[in-house]
């Protein structure tokens, strides 16, 4: 699968853009198990423009990362414009739009998935941003608003009109948010569509590497994106790559393996912040992490783990789990 001019090489599996999660420390991590491309933690094109020093932090990209792509969201043209172009001094290797996040206090306010209420203001967003700059322009989006209005597959024609290099869909409405399960039929539609020529990348519950395979096979997407999946788990795109080359599932590793990448993920995050907020920040992929999963007892010791407010606390307990299971059976979601 090509995005412009970048070969990704067939049935990529890319890691979704996560806001608070797709940091560059955990975009290399993911790297290193074989995402085979990354997107940065989504940007506000108004904080962009405005020059505010989180935001801007968030376009550090680095070579090892490669290929990378940016993705900015906002509600005004001009803005939009200003923001892609800011970006792309940045150097990624794409510009990735964001009309899908659904969350109040950005498709509330009219930009994500707020945007599906606007399609005029959508569409020319998109083409006003694709002439800004030079690197290839990406769309990600929903299904539609509401039950009521998945406009997806004539959106996308629209989408391609304006003159984007591929259209990743998460399988949800907007009024769903992240409850049910995803739709992956009008992702399908969408990709079978014979308008349809840029490559098509699905997104929604993609939690294991037998329901990666069965997304490609059934719905014949250019490509998969892990999201949520992902979190805790960095090594799921390991565990998928291997899937999709042998069809056989990636034995598992002692559970110490599992537990030393949480803990190198845990050493990044302080390192990158401080010893407080980094313990923060990585609380939600200890809090979500599989790896353990059905250790019998294990809610007091859960419950420390995410009030463990120095780095030595946190991994003197952490340290104190394989003691008392040391044979992981089971690393799926």
């Amino acid at each position: 699968m090509k995005i412009g001019s970048i070969d990704l090489g067939e049935r990529p599996v890319l890691l979704a853009p996560m806001e608070d999660v797709t940091d560059i420390s955990f975009r290399l991590m993911c790297k290193r198990f074989g995402a085979d491309m990354v997107y940065t933690e989504f940007v506000s094109s108004d904080a962009l423009i405005r020059s505010v020093n989180k935001t801007r932090q968030k376009l550090d990209v680095s070579d090892e990362e490669r290929p990378v792509a940016i993705q900015i969201y906002g509600k005004d043209v001009a803005t939009m414009v200003e923001a892609a172009r800011i970006c792309e001094e940045a150097k990624p290797d794409l510009l990735d739009i964001n009309f899908g996040c659904p969350v109040k206090k950005v498709a509330g306010k009219g930009a994500g998935a707020g945007m599906l209420r606007n399609i005029p203001l959508l569409l020319e967003i998109t083409r006003e941003v694709v002439k800004a700059v030079r690197i290839p322009v990406t769309v990600k989006t929903r299904l539609g608003w509401d039950a009521e209005n998945r406009i997806i597959v004539d959106l996308a024609e629209r989408l391609q009109d304006c003159g984007i290099a591929a259209l990743s869909i998460h399988g949800r409405t907007r009024a769903q948010m992240y409850t049910g399960e995803a739709d992956w039929t009008l992702i399908g539609a969408v990709k079978e569509n014979p308008r349809m020529h840029i490559p098509i990348i699905g997104n929604g519950d993609i939690t294991s590497a037998e329901i990666c395979k069965e997304r490609f096979d059934t719905y014949g997407v250019d490509a998969v994106m892990i999201g949520r999946g992902s979190i805790g788990r960095p090594w799921i795109f390991r565990e998928i790559k291997h899937y999709l080359t042998t069809g056989e599932p990636l034995p598992n590793e002692p559970f110490t393996w599992y537990l030393d990448i949480l803990k190198q993920q845990v050493s990044q995050s302080v390192t990158r912040l401080d010893e407080r907020r980094g313990i923060l920040h990585i609380r939600r992929h200890l809090a979500a992490t599989p790896l353990f999963k059905g250790i019998p007892d294990f809610r007091q010791t859960r419950v420390a783990m995410l009030r463990a407010e120095t780095v030595e606390e946190l991994f003197a307990i952490m340290d104190s789990i394989p003691r008392t299971y040391r044979n992981a059976t089971s690393l799926n979601a």
